[in-house]
């Protein structure tokens, strides 16, 4: 079985695992990292969502051997220490979730999305087109805005 090395939140990690078995399994089983959540499989509801090299990724479709060398960061990853990344504060200072199946990859979407994007239009958190079961799609959306106004 091949090994593949890459960067998981900043560590280095090494994983034997057949270069097809998806990123999300790899999180999941092998290396124990339970954020990114599997709902389709198919890259529709975009609920294990991570970056990769600072893009967003559904890893329930990305194979591991894509990753080879690359730097993947989960939900887990965001905050600095006991600092919450600013996408994780709006989260919780506008009560976001409700069941919360889907917020980290609602969240690693956003913070993607504001990588590249410094003050979102409602068009542009619309694309981003994760599920949210709970439909909190209005306070997604102001979370996100109020995330871009809070980022340095």
């Amino acid at each position: 079985m091949p090994t593949y090395n890459f960067q998981v939140n900043g560590e280095p990690v090494s994983v034997d695992a057949p270069a097809d078995l998806a990123l999300l399994w790899v999180l999941r089983d092998k290396l124990g990292i339970t954020g990114p959540k599997y709902g389709c499989g198919v890259n529709v509801c975009k609920a294990c969502t991570c970056l990769v090299n600072n893009k967003a990724v559904q890893t329930c479709v990305t194979p591991v051997s894509s990753v080879a060398g690359k730097r993947v960061v989960t939900i887990e990853g965001l905050a600095d220490g006991d600092t919450l990344h600013p996408v994780q504060q709006a989260w919780l200072d506008l009560d976001v979730p409700q069941c919360g199946f889907c917020q980290p990859g609602q969240i690693m979407n956003a913070v993607a999305l504001l990588k590249t994007k410094r003050n979102p239009s409602d068009a542009d958190i619309d694309a981003i087109e994760n599920i949210c079961r709970c439909a909190t799609y209005g306070r997604i959306r102001q979370a996100i805005k109020n995330a871009a106004a809070a980022m340095p």
